[in-house]
């Protein structure tokens, strides 16, 4: 199950990924915080579906849930309210800041969630508290602990954002390391949304032909997931032809197996 959700959300089919933990959801409080990270995730990327993750949220947080797992669910809740304000659908950042405040006092300081809220946390300082520098603390103690815990996943998104930190301060050579480091953490795990962005953040500060290479190999990423990330897309050559979402989230044929 674990192995078939992750092949789905790295190639940006959050739907069907969520889909395939319904059956777990009425008896397994992880399997529905799960299907929220997932349902929240999609909205960050695509801008879309919003109502769905709000209803996922709150029938999780309508659940008795522990301690630990209600930190979870604020984190999930700061991190959507956060991604509206940012993306600018709507302003949220009260609720975004008392949510994550949430989580951190609800989640242990070693605990399996602390690195996610760190990142999430320096994304908030970063970008709606406009203090990159107060935000390079919190990546870099979540860039720690993830390491720690072998998440390379989160480890690639956390040092893309350590790299635009070093493009600010002017730090192009150690920019490049922080992006040289997200590319192969994506292309290890396999994760082509998180491809497509650090592709396009290497070209930022690799020289021609180089950069040139690397856009366009990120503009054809981003044509396959069907222009996801939607973000990305002005930044890069428009989509000719998009493929039809319904074949590029095709399940892999080893799902069903794997579901069960």
């Amino acid at each position: 199950m674990t192995r078939a959700v992750w092949r789905l959300r790295s190639r940006g089919c959050w739907e069907e990924a969520a889909g395939l933990l319904t059956p777990l959801v009425p008896h397994h409080h992880g399997a529905a915080l799960r299907q929220v990270e997932l349902y929240v995730e999609r909205c960050v990327h695509t801008s879309e579906g919003w109502d769905k993750a709000e209803e996922a949220l709150r029938a999780a947080e309508s659940l008795p849930l522990t301690d630990a797992e209600r930190g979870v669910a604020a984190c999930e809740r700061g991190y959507l309210a956060y991604a509206s304000t940012h993306l600018g659908v709507r302003d949220r950042t009260d609720e975004a800041r008392s949510a994550l405040g949430r989580a951190a006092a609800l989640l242990e300081p070693a605990g399996p969630g602390r690195p996610l809220l760190d990142f999430r946390r320096g994304l908030m300082t970063q970008h709606l508290s406009d203090s990159p520098q107060g935000a390079e603390a919190s990546y870099r103690r979540a860039h720690a602990e993830a390491t720690a815990r072998g998440d390379r996943p989160l480890r690639a998104a956390v040092a893309r954002q350590l790299g635009w930190l070093a493009v600010l301060a002017g730090e192009t050579a150690v920019a490049r390391e922080h992006f040289v480091d997200s590319l192969r953490l994506c292309e290890e795990t396999g994760h082509l949304v998180g491809a497509a962005p650090a592709l396009a953040a290497l070209a930022e500060v690799a020289p021609e032909p180089e950069a040139a290479r690397l856009r366009a190999e990120a503009a054809r990423l981003v044509r396959l997931l069907g222009d996801v990330p939607r973000w990305l897309v002005p930044r890069l050559v428009p989509a000719q032809s998009p493929p039809d979402a319904a074949e590029a989230c095709a399940p892999p044929a080893e799902a069903s197996a794997e579901a069960g």
